[in-house]
């Protein structure tokens, strides 16, 4: 029996013929869509991949004298492999040359690195790992900071090694009041010594004056024997060793003889003018408010004063507070007064002293000891 369009049989199996049509139409033209879409794709990455490949450079930089070349490069390239792995980078000796290759802005500044360590080396005659983790946080976090910023003492021509330490510096030169505030190792105090010792021998101030509390880290001591001034000076011991890596040692033995330098416990200041005089107070925090209001208005005429400090070292007794956290709200309104304040990034000491800084600073967000 032949089935017929106009039967109802007929007629279903045309429905089903058309539906099955449709579905394979459907799933063909999604199929040229998937494809479509996914060379698309395809040639977008690679356009992409082309683009950020087109931004590669190679650029040279040469030197002039081989014996400075080679401190440059360090043992075995150590201060380039040093450069490279920090901006990634690749850098091949050759000669008097360095050739730098990399992207135009991470080659750019693997070059104002190495001519700013080529004129290092000139200066001092040498290089640590200190001065090229320096050289790279000063040009890749903060290009142009503290460029011709140089304290220049009998001993040694320090620069500032991290973007904070420019700002102090800078800070130091137009300020008559600074608070340097931070961690250890950040060089509050060392370079506020060093911009003293650069003052006074160039004559702007007549007189360097550094004082410390007399404060017991966490420790009874008892008695200590001698007179006064061996009682109190192992407390001032870093401030001596501060100056004698700028001086030599026959100058701060004289200058401290005549008066000139002046290395005295916090007690000492009350009742004085300090004028024409470049006055450190360090380890401020172990301060109280009174003792912090004393020494404040010790400024006279022609002075400069620096407060250093670190508001997680306190050694006071338990519920005394700190003068120098009470000093930051008296003055913070001030004008004349600047307050800088550096983090565990601006530690130039050893590599493991940052990440020390950097377990205690997340144990105290934590809500366990500082």
């Amino acid at each position: 029996m032949r089935v017929g369009r106009g039967t109802p049989a007929g007629r279903a199996g045309a429905q089903s013929n058309e539906s099955a049509a449709a579905a394979a139409g459907r799933a063909g033209a999604r199929s040229n869509e998937s494809a479509a879409s996914a060379a698309g794709r395809a040639g977008a990455r690679s356009n992409e991949s082309a683009a950020a490949t087109s931004d590669d450079t190679t650029i040279s930089s040469e030197f002039a004298d081989n014996g400075l070349v080679q401190v440059l490069l360090g043992p075995n390239n150590a201060n380039l492999d040093r450069i490279e792995r920090q901006l990634g980078v690749a850098l091949n000796a050759r000669g008097n040359a360095v050739m730098i290759s990399g992207t135009t802005e991470s080659a750019g500044e693997a070059r104002r690195i190495l001519d700013g360590l080529y004129d290092l080396a000139r200066r001092q005659g040498h290089l640590e790992t200190a001065d090229i983790d320096a050289a790279i946080r000063m040009v890749h976090h903060a290009p142009g900071s503290g460029a011709e910023q140089v304290l220049r003492t009998r001993k040694r021509h320090i620069a500032p090694r991290t973007p904070v330490q420019a700002q102090y510096m800078t800070a130091m030169a137009e300020s008559d009041l600074v608070f340097g505030l931070g961690p250890a190792g950040t060089g509050k105090t060392y370079l506020a010594v060093a911009k003293a010792v650069t003052m006074m021998m160039a004559g702007e101030v007549d007189r360097l004056i550094l004082s410390r509390p007399a404060v017991e880290a966490g420790e009874r001591l008892g008695f200590l024997p001698g007179d006064l001034k061996e009682k109190v000076d192992p407390y001032l011991r870093p401030l001596y060793d501060a100056l004698y890596d700028m001086l030599p040692g026959d100058q701060v033995m004289k200058k401290l003889a005549s008066g000139e330098i002046e290395v005295a416990p916090l007690a000492f200041m009350r009742g004085r003018t300090l004028a024409n005089s470049f006055i450190i107070l360090d380890e401020a925090q172990n301060t109280t408010p009174v003792q912090m209001k004393m020494f404040l208005t010790r400024m006279g005429e022609h002075s400069r004063m620096v407060v250093t400090g670190d508001l997680s070292q306190v050694d006071l007794p338990p519920g005394q507070r700190s003068g120098l956290a009470d000093a930051l709200e008296v003055v913070e309104h001030i004008v004349g007064v600047s307050r800088i304040v550096f983090t565990d990034r601006d530690v130039v000491r050893h590599d493991l002293v940052t990440r020390i800084v950097q377990a205690y600073d997340r144990q105290g967000r934590a809500g366990g000891r500082p």
